[in-house]
């Protein structure tokens, strides 16, 4: 069995969509080994538990600096040892000690079509309203490797969502979902667990 751990930081329906195809098969050989939050209060936590996964809090705001959480999270997740880590709406920047712990068994999925939109401060709807300021036509997502970079690691699928006239940030954050990051991102997991080539 293939274990993967997600890391969350809101509603978790990126998890959801992972739960989903697990149940109905479409991942196959792999477990949800756990779920860690970095917000106690986080939706996500509840989805897991709900679908009888381990889940747990690691915020920033319970350690006296950014230090000792990086190595509660490493330790943590080295505990763990799962065999790939997803960062499924994760809005902690991952530290260096734990990219170099976990070299290419770290992805990503982020809301936009990199290299669009993406890096520092690009997070949530700020990287819609980067979109549609600029006037794009069309958007989309990106699963990635994590490297010591933001949003900067070798590119594992993408998938593209045409912009509509009448979109706000809001409207176009749930297509975008919908039609794109619950597909790659499951997509992406069965391909790594089950060694097709990327």
């Amino acid at each position: 069995m293939f274990d993967i751990v997600c890391l969350v930081s809101g509603g978790g329906t990126n998890l959801a969509a992972i739960i989903k195809e697990i149940e109905e098969k479409r991942i196959k050989n792999v477990r949800i080994k756990a779920v860690i939050s970095n917000n106690g209060d986080a939706y996500a936590l509840e989805r897991a538990k709900n679908a009888g996964i381990d889940a747990k809090c690691i915020s920033p705001k319970n350690f006296s600096n950014r230090d000792e959480f990086d190595k509660a999270l490493l330790d943590e997740l080295k505990m763990l040892n799962p065999d790939l880590i997803v960062l499924a709406g994760f809005l902690v920047n991952i530290s260096e000690d734990i990219v170099k712990a976990f070299e290419n068994k770290i992805i990503n999925i982020h809301p936009s079509l990199i290299p669009s939109f993406c890096g520092k401060g690009y997070y949530g709807l700020k990287v819609h309203e980067a979109a549609l300021k600029r006037g794009v036509k069309v958007t989309g997502a990106t699963v990635h490797f994590v490297d010591a970079g933001i949003d900067t690691g070798r590119i594992i699928i993408q998938k593209a969502v045409d912009v509509h006239p009448k979109d706000d940030a809001k409207s176009l954050q749930k297509r975008v979902m919908e039609e794109a990051e619950w597909i790659i991102l499951p997509e992406a997991i069965e391909k790594i667990a089950n060694g097709e080539s990327l």
